[in-house]
């Protein structure tokens, strides 16, 4: 079970990783490795959350901030991190072995999205409704590796499912949600950062709830802390990071709101299209 949710960790980190900032903790500038097209985390434009919240590190530590485009692939860790183009990774598991991490600054979950205008939210894989319903879930990777909801639906025998890989020229997790949205699917397991973002995009209402691990996968991360990771032997970086970050905190909290970021680390609000 170590060994498989070791893996789960690594996997996860190619749905969440947004952006990346170099140089030492008093620098004047602060390079940033994001994907030019990886919202809602990053994009060229700076309109990603993560593009933002690097912004703020970055003014409270005394930096400016320059982006350095990269788009994610495998081994994205080795080529930025570890390769010395970057002294940052912002939104990786807090739990991620590969680098020393700060404190979390958001913990989120996998989510459930399905029409506000077609019953009540899902809130758990033993809803009698997933037996007849068209269900979208993401998959991982060139191998098309299931998520942690996936192995969930393939424990209960549910073969009604719609996978949409995560990279793309185009995110598919903002096609799956409009596919949720138009009535393509009827409901929709995602993570939790990327499903509330482009669910509160749509013209009609969606419910956003949270998906908790069932029972029998008790073990399996269905919720991550997040933070920001540094090399292992960066221990003053990191440091100053987190200071930043408790400095910042509250601009932060609020940068995570603006893009409906479902929080597990807060009280969430609840609205009739679902929970932000």
């Amino acid at each position: 079970m170590r060994a498989h949710r070791d893996c789960l960790v690594a996997a996860f980190v190619a749905v969440t990783v947004g952006a990346a900032v170099a140089g030492p903790a008093a620098a004047a500038e602060l390079r940033v490795c994001a994907d030019p097209q990886n919202l809602p985390y990053s994009r060229a434009d700076g309109a990603g959350f993560e593009n933002r919240v690097m912004q703020v590190v970055g003014r409270e530590l005394g930096a400016r901030v320059t982006p350095v485009w990269l788009p994610e692939g495998r081994g994205h860790i080795r080529k930025t991190l570890n390769a010395g183009l970057c002294d940052v990774l912002a939104g990786v598991p807090a739990a991620l072995d590969m680098v020393r991490t700060t404190a979390p600054y958001y913990e989120s979950s996998y989510v459930f999205v399905s029409r506000a205008d077609r019953g009540a939210p899902y809130r758990s894989f033993d809803d009698a409704r997933l037996v007849k319903a068209k269900i979208g879930v993401q998959l991982i990777g060139d191998d098309l590796a299931a998520t942690p909801p996936g192995h969930a639906l393939a424990a209960r025998g549910l073969t009604n499912v719609a996978g949409y890989t995560i990279h793309g020229e185009r995110a598919q997790v903002e096609r799956m949600i409009e596919d949720v949205a138009s009535g393509a699917l009827d409901v929709a397991v995602a993570w939790g950062p990327q499903a509330g973002y482009f669910a509160a995009r749509q013209e009609v209402p969606l419910h956003v709830a949270r998906a908790d691990a069932p029972a029998e996968l008790a073990q399996v991360p269905f919720v991550f802390a997040i933070s920001m990771g540094v090399r292992k032997n960066d221990a003053r970086l990191q440091h100053a990071l987190d200071a930043a970050l408790v400095r910042a905190r509250a601009e932060i909290d609020a940068i995570l709101a603006d893009y409906a970021v479902p929080r597990v680390d807060a009280t969430p609000t609840v609205h009739a299209e679902g929970v932000r």
